[in-house]
């Protein structure tokens, strides 16, 4: 007769919950300090929407270690964004079926390659427009810190990267069955005004042309949500 798995005890979860956190940091830390050999050339990569380093100056004694140690963080963010999600969603995944786990799977390749494509967004579209009208917003000669500058351009490509996972988390809500598609439809009025209030967070300047800028993309990936969750009920 065959044995039935034991059941894990609340703190065994738990402990297994930090094991998989714990590997999620290494793979960071090992990202980060891969990423400290290519941080010069994501800081002139950054500095091109603004006409180059020579745009910026810094003014502080360690201003500049501060930057290029946040810029080689983010790279080990994005670098290391697989292996962080799949530790996340590894903590369910002995309590999954095999048809289930194929799904798990989709969703690390797809969320990896929705926040690249956030990020990418960020900077080719949002960023450029951005800063333009940030610095010509005054007749006034505007020369930035480097630090407020990057911290800048870091948090909107993060942020931006993040928004777009959007269409996974609920897919992740519709397994649960705590969402559904027609529900998700029917409330398109609420959903546009969600995305107006996150649209007017994360866009760094007060102007409608960027707020339309972030939001076309963010009501394609509420359609989008909505096409995941019928996917995900089915």
């Amino acid at each position: 007769m065959k044995k039935k798995p034991a059941r894990m005890t609340f703190w065994e979860h738990l402990d297994e919950l930090r094991h998989h956190l714990l590997l999620a940091v290494i793979a960071l830390a090992v990202c980060t300090i891969g990423s400290l050999f290519v941080a010069d050339k994501f800081i002139n990569l950054l500095a091109i929407p603004v006409g180059g380093l020579e745009k910026l100056q810094s003014i502080e004694v360690t201003e500049n270690i501060a930057v290029f140690m946040r810029v080689a963080l983010l790279g080990g963010v994005i670098i290391a964004m697989p292996v962080i999600l799949y530790q996340l969603l590894a903590f369910v995944l002995p309590g999954l079926k095999p048809k289930e786990k194929r799904w798990l799977y989709l969703v690390i390749f797809f969320g990896t390659l929705l926040f690249a494509v956030g990020v990418a967004f960020a900077y080719f579209v949002m960023l450029p427009a951005s800063v333009k009208f940030l610095i010509d917003f005054l007749a006034v000669e505007t020369k930035p810190r480097i630090s407020n500058y990057i911290n800048f351009v870091t948090d909107l490509l993060f942020w931006m990267g993040v928004a777009f996972q959007t269409p996974l988390i609920i897919f992740a809500l519709a397994k649960f069955n705590l969402v559904s598609a027609k529900t998700l439809a029917k409330k398109w009025r609420e959903g546009i005004v969600i995305i107006a209030i996150l649209a007017a967070v994360i866009t760094p300047t007060v102007d409608p042309v960027n707020m339309a800028l972030l939001m076309v993309p963010l009501l394609g990936l509420y359609w989008l949500s909505v096409l995941l969750a019928y996917v995900a009920r089915r």
